[in-house]
């Protein structure tokens, strides 16, 4: 009789691993629930790296050849056996580590399976936290900050009724990378950090962000997005969703990751200039760096120790960004921040402003042709890129409400024929 190996119930009598025995024997000293393909315990998401590192301590002694592969095959097992449906989607509490805040007011230190657990406790005398409230007044002006705070607030539940993402930009050097660093004590792996311009172009990157609350971009790409179609659905998201990783059959997932990018510009994309593309943007800029101002190399360090009293900020944002049913807080610089962006990724905005070249008149009329040509000839007096005729005829459609104009197949040419156009603008240079 093998001593060494009584009381392992999952050994059959040739020392050999029963795989089903295994796994029912783990999950009664680990509770799991495996929900599409991941694991998650009482305490939220659990890796498939951890769970394997547990498996291989178990099972080491016990496997002389192949033990790499017979972690895989156990882990696969387990998913079958820890099976479970969906948990709900709860936009009224907030899991944390010494049990759940619920957005009524209450506390209960009881805890209860759920798709995210934060790693930090809920602690309501928490002292405030002053040094993050003197970093924010160095970075933002008061008006954004109250912005950031409901944000901020906005990624601790897994909602995207707020339908906004938000980018925030300055020069460099002013420390904006530390609200990430921030956010990531406070929400663990409940948060990831990647590229915006992979969500969009990576078909395997989408899978990623499954059951995450924010996605990190802490230095975002000044190249253009070929596409937009990824980004905007997520911002906005209320329903499933296809997700795809390598190697396996695609499948509807559920997304509620909230955006936040740091960045030296504004998100453009190649193609869409469409306002649905911009609306979905909350764009805050830093101040100014003090030029006598001494970086802290320790000021993370520092932020950290007050996760939470920083918490309780967040949740102060999240309670009022409940009260006016998702609306955001947008200053008037925020505003204009946003058209700005707008601009720098339209030109076709700046042109319709240039009054010495078109001029918006109601009794009036201008061809396509003889439109788009004083276009170009403005995007070459101020060494901007012209976009094709198709896509700046099809922006202006799309926009005449706004400008007061309307296409039409009727328009007369100068050789008395009939070609496509707008009434209700004309061009003021020759041609």
């Amino acid at each position: 009789m093998d001593y060494e190996n009584q009381g392992i119930t999952w050994l059959d009598e040739e020392n050999h691993i029963d795989e089903v025995k295994f796994c029912e024997s783990y999950l009664q000293e680990y509770d799991l629930k495996c929900i599409n393909g991941s694991f998650f315990s009482i305490d939220g998401f659990v890796s498939d790296g951890e769970i394997e590192k547990n498996i291989y301590n178990i099972i080491k002694n016990h496997v002389a050849r192949n033990v790499s592969k017979k972690v895989k095959q156990l882990l696969e097992v387990l998913r079958f056996e820890s099976y479970s449906e969906e948990l709900p989607i709860q936009n009224d509490r907030i899991h944390v580590k010494n049990g759940t805040i619920f957005l009524n007011g209450m506390f209960s230190s009881k805890k209860e399976f759920c798709l995210n657990r934060l790693p930090i406790k809920y602690n309501s005398q928490s002292e405030q936290p002053k040094a993050w409230l003197a970093f924010l007044e160095e970075l933002l002006e008061k008006e954004d900050i109250i912005t950031l705070q409901e944000y901020m607030g906005y990624c601790l539940i897994p909602s995207t009724k707020g339908q906004k993402m938000m980018l925030l930009i300055g020069k460099g050097g002013e420390g904006k990378s530390r609200v990430g660093l921030v956010l990531r004590s406070i929400l663990g792996n409940n948060m990831n950090t990647s590229s915006i311009q992979k969500v969009e172009t990576n078909k395997f990157a989408r899978a990623d962000l499954e059951y995450r609350l924010l996605m990190v971009d802490d230095d975002m790409k000044m190249e253009a997005l070929p596409q937009t179609n990824y980004i905007k659905s997520i911002v906005t998201l209320e329903d499933k969703i296809d997700l795809e990783r390598k190697s396996k059959q695609s499948v509807q997932g559920t997304l509620y990751v909230r955006f936040l990018c740091f960045g030296n510009g504004n998100l453009n994309s190649l193609y869409d200039r469409s306002y649905g593309f911009f609306r979905r943007q909350i764009v805050l800029t830093t101040k100014e760096k003090d030029k006598n101002r001494k970086d802290n190399p320790f000021l993370i360090e520092k932020l950290r120790t007050e996760r939470e009293g920083i918490f309780l900020w967040c949740l102060e944002g999240l309670k009022r960004l409940l009260k006016n049913d998702y609306e955001f807080t947008i200053s008037e610089k925020a505003s204009q921040n946003l058209y700005h962006a707008m601009e720098d990724g339209n030109n076709i905005i700046s042109f319709m402003k240039a009054d010495d070249f078109v001029k918006l008149e109601p009794a009036t009329m201008t061809t396509s042709k003889k439109l788009y040509g004083c276009y170009c000839h403005w995007c070459d007096e101020n060494v901007e890129k012209p976009i094709s005729a198709k896509s700046f005829i099809s922006y202006l459609k799309q926009s005449e409400k706004e400008y007061n104009i309307q296409y039409s197949t009727n328009i007369l040419s100068e050789t008395g024929k009939k070609s496509r156009g707008f009434r209700g603008i004309y061009i003021k240079i020759r041609m």
